[in-house]
């Protein structure tokens, strides 16, 4: 009884990890803007007691993030806390996950570099100092930077001969100023698999147009700034080890298999004796 159950717990994971959707979350808290050492307190918090870490697949991660003036500085301190709490999730380390983080507005600044920090505790405390560049929305120059200077060796990307994965993750609420299909195409063409997260009044069409496909799959909204960090969970699934284990070598549900088939006798059993009642 007891294989039958774990084997039952391990065909429901099978199906929840491959259930995949735009994750749309809804904020029953009034926005306002917080003070400027909210995201210091809350990552400082994080510090002192994190999460357990996911044993993450080792990627080339680089967040593209807008500061431009819609985003407010209160906003601006939740997408830190965010990112904070998505480090948290990894297992960063020089032969593990790489991190950069690209702020962008109309300007474009590569806040650190892959080979930068490669360790938590440095990552963290460069996330919190990063300010709001509050000018325009120049999305598709912020990828091409992200291309052209973020993802290179020379960065601390690694080399094609590692077949290590290379990630980017948009984090915008605005359309962009300028073009974003082109370079999107030629980023995804060099290997760079690119998650798009909108929020608020972030343009749906500009967001698919930059993603991967499936666009399901790579494709966020949320509503407002407050609700952001519950996509840490879904990024979780998303970049860990566990998951790529579960599609590698799922169970084969023999478990639901036999639960099915004895089920089936029984039912038979007990369709034969009422029978020969009647």
């Amino acid at each position: 009884m007891k294989s039958l159950f774990g084997g039952l717990v391990c065909c429901f994971s099978v199906l929840t990890w491959e259930v995949h959707g735009t994750y749309k979350a809804k904020d029953f808290t009034p926005q306002s803007d917080l003070p400027e050492s909210y995201a210091t307190n809350r990552l400082n918090a994080r510090s002192r007691a994190p999460e357990r870490a996911c044993k993450s697949r080792p990627l080339d991660l680089v967040f593209i993030i807008d500061s431009s003036r819609s985003v407010r500085p209160g906003e601006f301190e939740k997408v830190k806390i965010f990112l904070g709490d998505m480090v948290d999730t990894l297992d960063v380390g020089p032969a593990a996950t790489r991190v950069a983080v690209v702020n962008y507005a109309s300007t474009v600044k590569i806040e650190f570099l892959l080979k930068t920090h490669l360790n938590k505790a440095d990552m963290k405390q460069a996330l919190m100092r990063i300010q709001p560049l509050a000018t325009g929305t120049m999305t598709g120059l912020a990828i091409r930077t992200a291309l052209e200077k973020a993802f290179t060796e020379q960065s601390g990307a690694r080399p094609p001969s590692q077949n290590i994965g290379k990630v980017a993750i948009i984090v915008t609420d605005g359309r962009p100023q300028d073009q974003v299909e082109e370079v999107s195409a030629t980023a995804r063409a060099s290997g760079i698999e690119i998650y798009a997260v909108g929020v608020d009044r972030a343009d749906i069409q500009s967001l698919q147009l930059m993603a991967s496909n499936p666009l399901n799959a790579h494709v966020f909204y949320v509503e407002t700034y407050g609700v952001i960090e519950k996509l840490t969970s879904k990024f979780r699934e998303t970049l860990c080890e566990v998951k790529a284990l579960v599609t590698v070598d799922p169970c084969k549900c023999e478990a639901r298999l036999a639960f099915q088939k004895q089920t089936q006798e029984s039912f038979l059993a007990l369709t034969r004796t009422a029978g020969g009642r009647m």
